[in-house]
């Protein structure tokens, strides 16, 4: 039941946010989404993006600034999304403030040094509600294209192509 209640929220999630990238492209994964078993359990409930101290972070969609100050000393900055979604990002310098209407694409924040990880980071997080999401299902998916001399006929084709395969040209077998 939990599953297929998170399912629609995130389907709910995709279809009302724009999906605009919280830093520019390409994005650089420090640490990836690792959801605890249990809400009190240890797990990573979001995301780490590589990125230099001063990066300017933007708004992954339109909303409302939830919350912007310090939380144990980082800079913290929480926007509430359509539908009730809520995204985070830290350690920031915020540059909208609290109640504040932001646009998709917006510069919200700027990026400041204080991050968990052993470079500048971005900790970026998705709510719905207390569950933590995949703050990944935000961003627009990237467009399939089939690569030159992928085909079985090597021109392209999708013959070739199947899960845990990398596209390209393919051995062909000895005749």
């Amino acid at each position: 039941m939990t599953t297929l209640l998170l399912s629609l929220l995130l389907a709910l999630a995709q279809a009302a946010v724009p999906g605009v990238r919280p830093l520019p492209a390409p994005l650089s994964v420090a640490r990836w989404w690792d959801p605890p078993p249990t809400p009190y359990a240890a797990g990573h409930r979001g995301v780490d993006l590589s990125a230099p101290v001063g990066a300017e972070l933007r708004a992954v969609g339109a909303g409302r600034v939830h919350y912007a100050g310090q939380v144990a000393g980082r800079g913290v900055l929480s926007l509430t999304l359509p539908g009730g979604l809520r995204t985070t990002y830290e350690p920031v310098r915020p540059l909208v403030t609290e109640g504040e209407q932001v646009t998709a694409g917006q510069v919200v924040a700027v990026l400041t040094e204080g991050s968990h990880c052993p470079e500048p980071c971005l900790h970026w997080g998705l709510l719905a509600g207390e569950a933590y999401l995949n703050p990944l299902t935000l961003l627009p998916r990237p467009t399939p294209r089939l690569l030159p001399g992928a085909g079985p006929d090597g021109g392209g084709g999708a013959g070739d192509l199947s899960p845990g395969r990398p596209a390209g040209p393919s051995p062909r077998p000895p005749r």
